[in-house]
């Protein structure tokens, strides 16, 4: 988390004046301490699954809950008759009558005990006993917090009630509800004449996904000081979510139906942020975080006998530094009036050498001159100094340096070169062109004929090459269309991403497209339309607000509502590319090209296009309605200080999360793919990623640096000549390929043809893959065909019932009536 400011934040507007002025119109960015990671702290992730707009919800479940506690044996409120019941007691009551005899102070066998109760109350006919026995349920899961004092007490028994409630099978009980309210019709047919949805309308599906979510989130979470049947019960849920005992679709599917329902219209009262929140942990439970999916990389690689990673590439990104932004050309005039300002010194005669070290583009910023005047020098992308010219200031400043400083060699890149097979091919087919006449296809053993330094090359080349997992996929993958009977079967690893594939793969176009459109609508860039769908169905009160206070918090709410919904769509589909990806190439390439033709690109695009700055630092939260601290603390008055309060961090954890994601998404769906390329170019998304250097954390830079190098070739001469400190940076931080001239555009690959033809080639192939692996018809043309005439007309044959009574018609139309013609049998004989 960031640093708090050293002063406090401005009120207001006077904050997002402040933010847009410093975004847009200052040099002095500070650096973001952000460690990217799987999710935020777990207390975070636990308070963005309820909107403040619940809040009161939270003293409903109490409530519900101190009212059937009985911890005497005495009996429950569910086995009498709803009519009958006592009415709720106020709080000051039920706490007297529970005093001495709280639910942490009971053992575990009478913890059980009431559970077991609880659950029982949710088999009942009442559906209101059923929603009071699951808000009592959702209390516990949310940590007893009234017989707590401290926001970690409410986290610890939140825990241990969660393994306790799946141990006795709330899980499954909770699903069943939530397949019967998902097929609720009733419920679907009167939120749809309702001319506005409110938060009324979802209350037993948002119970029934908080308690599910909860589970899955608490579970999921390891603990060095976690008991021995706390981890056999969280590997017992990730395979009871990954691989359905019940039935052959895993829980994830269940979920990516609620979406594409709801997007369809068919369920405007889903609670949606819920169900991608849910979505989006349960894959990270089955699949896997960005660890897991590095160790796996790993262990495939040993499996396949491929050499080990050059690098971890977490930890590069971790230690790499973030560069100073590009300046934007308001600046640059203020820069330009200081500069005339400034008195020059007297030039001075250096070495060659001594001009090398003190300017060589790959050394990090560490060594050198006072970091603000070299900024002040180096100023902007558009109107940087003459060359020369810098020659000729630079070697003035470190004079006063001791001369051993100067001599040092520039340091490492932080990335190990890579080479691909198809670059040593080009490599050596157009060297062969040049000093021979002739090339020998793909060989690259053969170098007779060529000169030295190519020998040389070639070497270098070898030394760095890379062959990644997918190229030994799509190896394996030609071979066995090549030759399907002499291979035989592929044996297939039944892991969790290849079940979860299995099962969204003939709705997988439907599943893209309904997240697009949630993505879409959740954008601060989208305007709102009348026919856009609505996600605030499960943050907007029945009784809309009547103050300022109140419609001020209402906004806070909804944008943060918004955020959430971008943070989890974000985050699970990058999740599932990169498991896709690991998996099989060929399962990346069907969501990718899904993704592509539902306009992603320029979406993401769009998404950019917005004052970044902003929306990092943006603060819409109030923190006094967070979970946990609003369950243990008591609530303030509202006015518009507590609600401008914010958590004072530097940036908005979620935001700048999401950011790099999407950016992340970008990169997995344009790389090496040319077509797609050139819809950054054509889509001008050059100034949009070009302001978003501004953030000043490293892989965010990292990740939009990646996404200009491979548009640089089609830029033109004149973009890459007024924005060499971008270049700059693209040397020092991005991976570098040996042979590839980006920076220049000599690329054959940058001929703007044949790129639907890419798409096309590459579509047929995911096509023979997903028919040869899921589609298994009987009647194969590889089958064995039975040639002999005596067993072919023994065999018996399943003939319609209605058939024994038409059978003399059919003889006699089909048969008798018709002639025998001789002359074509002779012909054929």
């Amino acid at each position: 988390m960031g640093q708090p400011p050293a002063q406090p934040p401005p009120k207001g507007r006077e904050l997002f004046r402040g933010q847009r002025k410093e975004s847009e119109g200052s040099v002095d960015f500070p650096t973001v301490e952000f460690e990217y990671g799987d999710t935020d702290s777990r207390g975070a992730e636990l308070a963005e699954l309820y909107s403040y707009t619940e809040e009161p919800e939270l003293s409903t479940n109490r409530r519900c809950f101190e009212e059937e506690f009985c911890p005497q044996g005495m009996g429950s409120v569910f086995s009498t008759p709803w009519h009958r019941a006592a009415p709720w007691p106020t709080h000051r009551s039920v706490a007297s009558a529970a005093r001495g005899r709280q639910w942490p102070q009971l053992d575990t066998a009478q913890q059980k005990a009431h559970i077991l109760r609880l659950l029982e109350g949710l088999e009942v006919v009442s559906r209101e006993r059923r929603l009071r026995a699951a808000r009592a349920i959702l209390y516990l899961a949310q940590g007893v917090f009234g017989d707590c004092e401290s926001e970690g007490d409410v986290l610890h028994w939140s825990r241990h009630n969660s393994f306790l409630l799946y141990q006795l099978g709330t899980f499954s009980a909770f699903l069943e509800l939530l397949s019967m309210e998902i097929d609720n019709s009733q419920a679907c047919s009167s939120a749809l004449r309702k001319p506005a949805i409110s938060l009324a309308d979802s209350t037993e599906l948002r119970v029934l996904l908080s308690v599910m979510y909860l589970l899955v989130e608490n579970i999921r979470v390891e603990l060095e000081t976690d008991p021995p049947e706390w981890k056999s019960c969280r590997e017992t849920f990730r395979t009871e979510l990954s691989f359905p005992v019940r039935s052959d679709e895993p829980f994830a599917l269940l979920l990516f139906t609620m979406v594409t329902k709801f997007c369809s219209g068919h369920a405007p009262h889903f609670p949606m942020k819920k169900v991608l929140l849910l979505l989006w942990k349960v894959l990270l439970f089955t699949l896997g975080g960005f660890e897991a999916l590095q160790t796996m990389k790993v262990r495939r690689r040993e499996e396949l006998g491929l050499p080990p990673l050059p690098e971890d590439s977490i930890q590069v990104m971790r230690s790499m530094r973030a560069a100073s932004p590009p300046t934007c050309s308001i600046e640059l005039a203020e820069q330009q009036q200081k500069r005339g300002h400034r008195s020059r010194r007297p030039l001075m005669k250096q070495d060659s050498l001594d001009i090398y070290n003190e300017r060589d583009p790959f050394k990090n910023d560490e060594a050198g001159v006072d970091e603000e005047e070299g900024d002040e020098v180096d100023g902007g992308i558009e109107g940087e100094l003459d060359l020369m010219e810098r020659d000729a200031l630079l070697p003035t400043i470190p004079a006063q340096r001791p001369p051993i400083e100067r001599v040092l060699f520039p340091k490492g890149l932080p990335w190990a070169p890579k080479v691909r097979q198809k670059d040593i091919e080009h490599f050596l087919e157009a060297s062969r062109n040049k000093f021979i006449g002739f090339t020998l296809g793909q060989d690259t053993e053969t170098l007779i004929g060529l000169p030295r330094p190519i020998h040389e090359s070639v070497k270098t080349l070898k030394q760095h090459k890379y062959i990644s997992i997918s190229d030994v996929q799509i190896k394996n993958e030609e071979e066995l269309e090549k030759c399907p009977m002499s291979l035989g079967e592929e044996e297939v690893q039944e892991t969790p991403c290849e079940v979860l594939y299995r099962a969204i793969l003939y709705n997988l176009p439907q599943y893209m497209i309904a997240l697009l459109k949630i993505l879409l609508a959740a954008a601060p860039t989208s305007k709102a339309k009348t026919d856009s769908i609505n996600i605030l169905a499960d943050v907007l009160p029945e009784e809309m607000p009547i103050t300022v206070l109140q419609s001020m918090k209402l906004g806070i709410d909804v944008n943060r509502h918004k955020e959430i919904i971008v943070k989890s769509i974000s985050a699970l589909l990058l999740l599932l590319l990169k498991h896709f990806k690991l998996n099989h190439i060929y399962q990346f390439e069907y969501v990718s090209q899904h993704l592509v033709f539902a306009n992603c690109i320029p979406l993401i695009l769009k998404f950019f296009n917005q004052n970044i700055m902003s929306y990092i630092t943006a603060k819409n939260s109030i923190s006094v309605l967070d979970y946990p601290h609003c369950t243990v603390h008591d609530l303030p008055e509202l006015t518009a200080e507590s609600l401008e309060a914010g958590d004072n961090n530097q940036f908005c954890w979620r935001n700048l999360f999401s950011c790099i994601n999407l950016l992340r998404i970008l990169n997995k769906l344009t790389k090496w793919k040319h077509s797609r390329t050139m819809m950054l170019v054509v889509f001008k998304s050059a100034p949009i990623l070009k302001r978003a250097l501004k953030v000043k954390q490293a892989m965010m830079q990292l990740y939009v640096l990646k996404l200009l190098k491979i548009q640089t070739k089609y830029l033109g001469r004149q973009w890459r000549k007024s924005n060499m400190k971008t270049m700059s940076a693209i040397y020092q931080k991005v991976r570098h390929r040996m042979n590839d001239d980006w920076a220049y555009g000599n690329d054959i690959d940058a001929r703007p043809w044949d790129f639907q033809a890419e798409e096309c080639t590459l579509r047929a192939s995911i096509e023979a893959f997903n028919s040869r692996r899921y589609d298994k018809p009987q009647d194969s043309e590889f089958a064995p065909v039975d040639n002999c005439l005596q067993s072919v007309l023994g065999q018996r044959l399943e003939l319609p019932e209605d058939f024994h009574y038409s059978y003399e018609l059919w003889l006699e139309r089909e048969v008798f009536s018709q002639p025998i013609r001789w002359e074509e049998l002779l012909r054929y004989q």
